[in-house]
């Protein structure tokens, strides 16, 4: 992934009206490999091919694969017997493999490889008899479909002021576990505080909070004391983007909004407003932040610096069930950056 020097803000004096536009922002590499698994399963397979729960949490993206014949499903039952069915970036948990097998359904796992790495460690933590606890948002995808890989063992920890509530059958086997998508500061005070309770608590192997939500953080956060108006494009399912939007109003931003396309922006939103911020979650094709930029401009703010807090190169292969068949059928397995397709 390549993290670069330290995030820049050139020639930030200026009065005039002007945009801040975060780097990175948009498609992380989880993101961009579940859509194109997607992409290429409709092309090889042709339509229909079946989503479990939205691929990734965009209005924009899901409506775009819905028009190329991708038909998106809550539960597994709801596949018929035999068909293709494609698991979410988000991770589902061992029993719909189950259920799964049970219709004799083809199963693509576009799960993202970093949650994988969380399940991975629910399960080996699980196999040592500890107490998991898990920093999440109850109900969100990824959450449950952790929680489902130990759930003897899972105890799921909302936020900070939820640490009072956690009991655990013995302090010294615990260890905490994270959803991938959080507020990085609001995680580590969550854990601050389970480490005063349970001074024995363990850390994970690495970092669950992804490089990418953890690096678009970091440019809201050397953009927000500058910005009158933050906006975030992203959907309201997206955990990772409405962080966003309370991470800039956090550390400086005046105000901010959370917007799927351009056209919600509300005017008034503007009044008396020199510097807007754009960024965008990591679920959100590029096409949208130009559109953005464009209303924008078209107001006076055509004036766009960029603030780069990093550099992302990282990309993942395709699932295995996928790139088996696609060289079978002498077709390409190269995954695209960004889907430039999803217009």
């Amino acid at each position: 992934m390549g993290f670069a020097s330290p995030p820049t803000m050139e020639g930030m004096t200026s009065s005039a009206k002007r945009v801040l536009l975060a780097a990175p922002r948009g498609y992380c590499a989880g993101v961009d490999r579940a859509v194109v698994t997607v992409e290429k399963a409709l092309d090889l397979y042709g339509p229909p091919v079946y989503v479990r729960k939205e691929i990734v949490h965009n209005k924009h993206v899901v409506t775009t694969l819905e028009k190329r014949g991708a038909i998106f499903v809550d539960e597994t039952d709801e596949v018929p017997e035999g068909a293709t069915v494609i698991f979410s970036a988000h991770g589902v948990a061992p029993i719909v493999h189950e259920e799964a097998r049970a219709l004799s359904l083809k199963t693509i796992d576009a799960t993202c490889p970093l949650v994988t790495k969380v399940h991975r460690e629910a399960k080996r933590f699980a196999s040592d008899d500890y107490d998991i606890l898990l920093i999440g948002h109850e109900g969100h995808e990824e959450v449950v479909g952790t929680s489902g890989e130990a759930p003897d063992n899972i105890i799921l920890v909302q936020s900070p002021d939820h640490v009072d509530q956690v009991e655990v059958r013995d302090p010294s086997k615990v260890v905490w576990l994270s959803q991938t998508t959080l507020s990085v500061d609001e995680t580590m005070e969550t854990v601050r505080r389970l480490r005063e309770k349970f001074p024995a608590l363990q850390d994970p192997p690495s970092d669950d909070i992804c490089y990418a939500t953890q690096n678009r953080q970091l440019a809201v956060k050397q953009m927000a004391p500058e910005t009158d108006l933050m906006i975030v494009v992203g959907s309201r399912n997206s955990s990772n983007s409405v962080r966003l939007v309370e991470v800039a109003l956090e550390h400086g931003a005046r105000d901010g909004h959370l917007v799927d396309y351009a056209d919600e922006i509300d005017e008034a939103w503007l009044a008396g407003v020199t510097t807007v911020g754009v960024t965008s979650g990591a679920s959100v094709p590029e096409v949208l932040v130009r559109d953005v930029l464009s209303f924008l401009a078209d107001r006076g703010y055509d004036d766009v610096r960029p603030v780069t807090a990093a550099e992302e190169s990282l990309l993942f292969a395709l699932p295995n069930e996928l790139r088996r068949d696609l060289k079978a059928a002498g077709q390409g397995t190269k995954v695209r950056h960004d889907a430039g397709s999803l217009h």
